[in-house]
């Protein structure tokens, strides 16, 4: 739906579809696997969409816990939400909550290792 590219940053929104469905009710929105360690997260919400940002911005400059250094293209973050610009579209699901009405939102990170 949306990219946008500045500054070495990468943000996508991506429209998600209503099935898969977890036990939860949840809808499936990413699967990542990182094949050396076989390492998986896998990502549900009860939201329209998912935002995948990258931090290409990142030089090896800065450095985090235990002395970690925050390499280029080192991370990513999957953020569920409703679509960029939502009040400004009609045809975008509504992100309207009136007086009295309670806004809630479900994120499932599901961790687990698959075999090589």
């Amino acid at each position: 739906m949306t990219k946008l590219s500045w500054v070495m940053v990468t943000i996508d929104n991506y429209v998600l579809n209503e099935v898969p469905k977890n036990r939860e009710g949840l809808t499936f929105a990413a699967r990542v696997v990182e094949p050396t360690s076989g390492r998986t997260l896998e990502v549900y919400t009860s939201e329209p969409g998912v935002q995948f940002y990258t931090g290409n911005f990142l030089d090896g400059s800065d450095i985090g816990k235990s002395g970690n250094v925050y390499e280029r293209r080192g991370s990513f973050c999957l953020e569920t939400q409703h679509f960029p610009d939502s009040p400004n579209h009609p045809e975008f699901p509504s992100t309207r909550l009136d007086p009295g009405e309670t806004y809630a939102s479900y994120c499932t990170y599901k961790f687990g290792v698959t075999k090589n």
